[in-house]
């Protein structure tokens, strides 16, 4: 694991998306050479100057995979579920390929050619994930953890790593008791403490401590064996670097305010907003150029179904903790909290309209966000900006909530293309745990793989009710 930009990447899923670049472009080079018979002259002119189409197919069809989410990892993935994302993943990039001839002819190789390509690249980079995911599997290659405390933090901790949710596979050896912590796990997991954390580190061949305890301050915490085991070449973590890095979020049960006091991260320099806000306004005009059809379209559909107002505007909680007017297509009816008092969305809600629920389920209703974007009272990614009456309530039960508003709320954000729609104190929990995090490692590499994600939201309505 290595990060770029402050975002936690995966090095085995680097290594499976080289080879997957690879598999792509040789396919193009294979297909041609099969077409024409000649697998003589593969690298060798013509060929040689098929580069920019191998080039262009290799990222149309990464694009592609990435968008409906083939680089979130799933170690437990069958046989049958790679085939079932692979075959949209697919369809998707055919149809963007064809765009892309259509816009730049030069870069176009032949249908003939494009049907073998595509089942040659098809094929490849089935088996490739066939043979990566079986190699997973090899309990030899996960490094082996061993978690210091036994509390509710560790079993989190143990559950992570057991049951694979995060970036890498892991191999528990045990935990190791402190004393006045009551015990939640399992008792056989529990080591027998013989010695120093260095000597059972070595004895268990640990690659990795994570310590999972909450109180730190009492004499009995293992300072000066923990900076030993560091010395001796084993990793020590904590519990809530280790969520960090394992599920980009960040755990609000296992943080301290030293993490986030000390902690790196939280870059709101001048030269980063800069950065971002030129980035909404060039991502804002592309978007509202693109979708100016569909916005006409939605408009007309939404004043035929009952001749009411098109647009809906509702008070947010902005950055600073500021008030603002969010613009949304309407998608419920006129009177749909007649009561006088805010409620959560509802899976199915009852209150939409007939053109407001497919409008919802594919985000068509947050478009009009984009003159926010441009007025800069948000931003095109960031956490999503909640109702007053709900901030406040979240604010008293959820600590550090108020986090998310020192940055400016956006149209899509890593919480939404990370968990489904939020509907409840527990929902807005789970996903100020990603907002934390967005908030902590904000860059614009990591505002670009979220936008590409927002693909398989849009396209698939994830989490859209």
């Amino acid at each position: 694991m290595f990060r770029i930009a402050n975002h936690y990447v995966s090095i085995t899923g680097i290594i499976l998306f080289v080879i997957e670049v690879l598999i792509l472009m040789a396919s193009v080079y294979l297909g041609t050479s099969i077409r024409f018979f000649s697998s003589t002259q593969l690298f060798s002119s013509p060929f040689a100057d098929i580069f920019p189409e191998a080039g262009a197919f290799a990222f149309v069809m990464v694009f592609s995979m990435t968008a409906l989410g083939m680089y979130q990892l799933d170690y437990r993935e069958s046989f049958r579920g790679t085939l079932h994302r692979l075959m949209p993943a697919f369809a998707l990039g055919f149809g963007l390929i064809t765009l892309v001839f259509y816009w730049a002819p030069d870069l176009y190789i032949g249908r003939g050619i494009l049907g073998i390509v595509l089942l040659i690249a098809a094929s490849g980079i089935f088996l490739t994930r066939i043979i990566f995911f079986r190699w997973s599997d090899l309990s030899l290659l996960a490094p082996q953890i061993m978690i210091l405390g036994v509390g509710e933090a560790a079993k989190e901790c143990g559950e992570l790593a057991e049951n694979n949710y995060g970036h890498h596979k892991f191999k528990i050896v045990g935990f190791v008791p402190m004393p006045e912590e009551d015990s939640l796990v399992l008792s056989l997991t529990i080591l027998p403490v013989s010695g120093s954390l260095s000597s059972m580190a070595k004895k268990y061949n640990v690659n990795e401590i994570v310590v999972a305890v909450q109180n730190r301050r009492s004499g009995s915490f293992p300072i000066q064996e923990l900076l030993e085991c560091k010395l001796n070449g084993v990793k020590v973590s904590d519990a809530a670097t280790f969520f960090e890095r394992e599920l980009c979020q960040i755990r609000v049960d296992s943080l301290q305010p030293s993490w986030l006091v000390f902690g790196g991260g939280f870059d709101q320099g001048l030269l980063r907003s800069g950065i971002k806000r030129s980035f909404d306004l060039l991502a804002s005009l592309i978007l509202l150029i693109a979708t100016l059809p569909i916005m006409i379209i939605t408009a007309l559909l939404i004043f035929i179904e009952d001749r009411g107002p098109i647009l809906y505007r509702q008070e947010r909680v902005g950055k600073d903790g500021q008030n603002f007017m969010v613009m949304k297509f309407r998608s419920m009816r006129n009177n749909a909290e007649k009561a006088g008092k805010p409620q959560w969305a509802a899976e199915n809600d009852p209150r939409t309209t007939k053109v407001g629920r497919i409008i919802r389920k594919l985000r068509i209703d947050e478009l009009p966000q984009i003159l926010n974007v441009l007025k800069g009272e948000m931003s095109f990614v960031g956490p999503r900006p909640e109702r007053p009456y709900f901030v406040k309530q979240l604010c008293e039960e959820i600590p550090y909530y108020n986090v998310r508003h020192s940055i400016k709320p956006g149209i899509t954000g890593w919480a939404q293309v990370r968990y489904q729609y939020g509907a409840s104190v527990e929902d807005a929990l789970q996903k100020l745990q990603y907002d934390l995090y967005y908030v902590k490692n904000n860059s614009l590499f990591l505002d670009i793989i979220i936008l590409i994600d927002t693909v398989q939201v849009v396209l698939f309505g994830k989490g859209g009710r």
